[in-house]
């Protein structure tokens, strides 16, 4: 628990920074500089890259995290696993690429908006294929040796900043919208040479094989577990990239760049969960090696009382404040408003559940989350499939909410049944209540004239009505505990 607490404190500023330079390149820079259209490509390369660098790795991610305990031994180079896991990954690759190229007259349609500026850079998309791959290799290796920030560092605040750069240099008229792409694509693929260099650096860049290790038990589970892995970490992408991808393809470019930007401000109330999640899957990895069911709950109920509390706040924030937020990104995006809404409490659902997907893919049972995903993605596809026609990108944010819907009430379900785990305690509706009641006293306030100015009161009073009765009713431990250590350190240094 301690690994955990400490990193998931590390990770979650360095996230949250990284979320501020998000926010000021998509959130605020994006709309300002770029067409919609222009919007939309940069998003849609980002798409099709990480869809199709999950499906490269052949469920290697969901090896490392579940399997690398048995081959943890750095003075035996923990048995060649990293060589094994770039092997298996550059077969993947090669499948993927080869399927994506074959593609190409089906992911283009000639007849829909943008379509030509899509054409253009295509191509584009395969570095990004095999960077975004060798990253996530990088990276979960990195996470089972007990250090999950260093990833997070690389991409959430060094390749943000360099996209930041480039944008700027695009806004000053010193590079054009070609050059833009192209520097574009370099900061996306940066993190990965980081991590190979870190690597180095660690020396922790083990490319042997030993093979021998791997006996005939180790290497069938090893199968079992990358089939299932594949089904599992496929899916999990397909379900948060596919509603961009469709709307590309539904309503074209321009709208998907619209989605794109008003998606991101729904999904904010995630990143304390995705950062929790690459650190505690480690150990909950090595709790259900000892079959310790305490440890395990323990997370679970912690997790999800934690992360409801900061997404909440977050999601009451930005709801608040949702006509300033028009303010800055500017009325071309009105179509995407109720997205913003629909999308985070879709999220909100999410961390409500904690790190459950963790739970279940680390335990015996990891087939389940398999299954499960592969539920949630026909559900999502089909949804899109109806919605979208009908209500436009909102469709896209509505089918979002009822699938994660359905998947987490599946996910809830069966570790109660299993395992008798649930993540919720007598305190998780007095929370909801403090957060609707923190929302009802922001209707209350007038509108200021000057926006920046009504952001900052508004948004002020929410934190003060929301997080004095959170802190009170003790809601979460760990968040008192950890905000009694700040107040304890600014009186010492008086």
């Amino acid at each position: 628990m301690g690994v955990i607490k400490k990193q998931s404190i590390s990770g979650t500023i360095y996230s949250y920074i990284g979320v501020l330079l998000g926010f000021v390149t998509t959130g605020l820079l994006y709309p300002i500089i770029f067409s919609t259209d222009e919007v939309g490509l940069l998003r849609i390369l980002v798409a099709y890259s990480v869809l199709f660098a999950q499906f490269a790795g052949l469920g290697i991610n969901t090896i490392t995290v579940k399997l690398f305990p048995y081959f943890r031994d750095y003075e035996r180079k923990h048995h060649g696993y990293l060589g094994l896991a770039l092997l298996i990954s550059a077969v993947g690759l090669i499948i993927a690429v080869s399927v994506f190229v074959l593609l190409k007259s089906s992911i283009l349609d000639s007849g829909k908006e943008g379509a030509d500026l899509f054409a253009k850079y295509f191509y584009y998309i395969v570095p990004l294929i095999i960077f975004t791959l060798l990253f996530n290799v990088f990276d979960t290796y990195y996470r089972v040796l007990y250090n999950a920030v260093k990833g997070i560092i690389y991409k959430e605040v060094i390749q943000r900043t360099l996209v930041l750069i480039v944008i700027l240099l695009y806004f000053l008229e010193t590079i054009d919208f070609h050059t833009t792409v192209i520097l574009y694509t370099t900061a996306l693929i940066s993190p990965t040479i980081l991590l190979f260099l870190s690597l180095i650096y660690n020396k922790q860049l083990f490319l042997n094989l030993d093979l021998n290790f791997v006996d005939r038990k180790l290497s069938k589970e090893m199968i079992n577990v990358g089939i299932f892995g594949i089904l599992a970490s496929f899916s999990g992408v397909l379900v948060m990239t596919i509603d961009t991808i469709m709307v590309e393809r539904i309503l074209g470019l321009s709208a998907a760049g619209i989605y794109s930007i008003t998606f991101f401000f729904g999904t904010l109330i995630l990143v304390p969960l995705r950062t929790m999640g690459k650190i505690s899957s480690v150990v909950i990895a090595d709790a259900w090696k000892e079959n310790n069911i305490n440890v395990i709950s323990q997370i679970y109920k912690k997790s999800s009382i934690s992360l409801s509390i900061i997404g909440l706040l977050l999601l009451i924030g930005i709801w608040g404040n949702i006509d300033n937020v028009f303010h800055i990104i500017s009325d071309a995006y009105l179509p995407g408003k109720y997205v913003i809404l629909i999308i985070g409490i879709a999220n909100l659902i999410d961390i409500g559940l904690g790190v459950s997907p963790h739970i279940i893919v680390n335990s015996k049972h990891y087939r389940f989350l398999s299954y499960s995903l592969i539920v949630f993605a026909v559900i999502l596809i089909i949804s899109n499939l109806l919605l979208i026609p009908k209500y436009g990108i909102v469709g896209a944010a509505i089918a979002s909410l009822i699938s994660k819907f359905i998947f987490n009430l599946i996910k809830y379900l069966f570790l109660y049944r299993k395992f008798g785990l649930q993540p919720f305690t007598s305190k998780t509706p007095l929370l909801y209540i403090i957060g609707a009641f923190a929302y009802g006293v922001s209707l209350l306030l007038p509108e200021q004239s000057n926006y920046i100015v009504d952001i900052f009161i508004r948004s002020s009073i929410i934190l003060v009505v929301f997080s004095i009765p959170v802190y009170f009713f003790n809601i979460s431990e760990d968040i008192n505990q950890r905000v009694d250590a700040v107040i304890k350190g600014l009186f010492r240094l008086r």
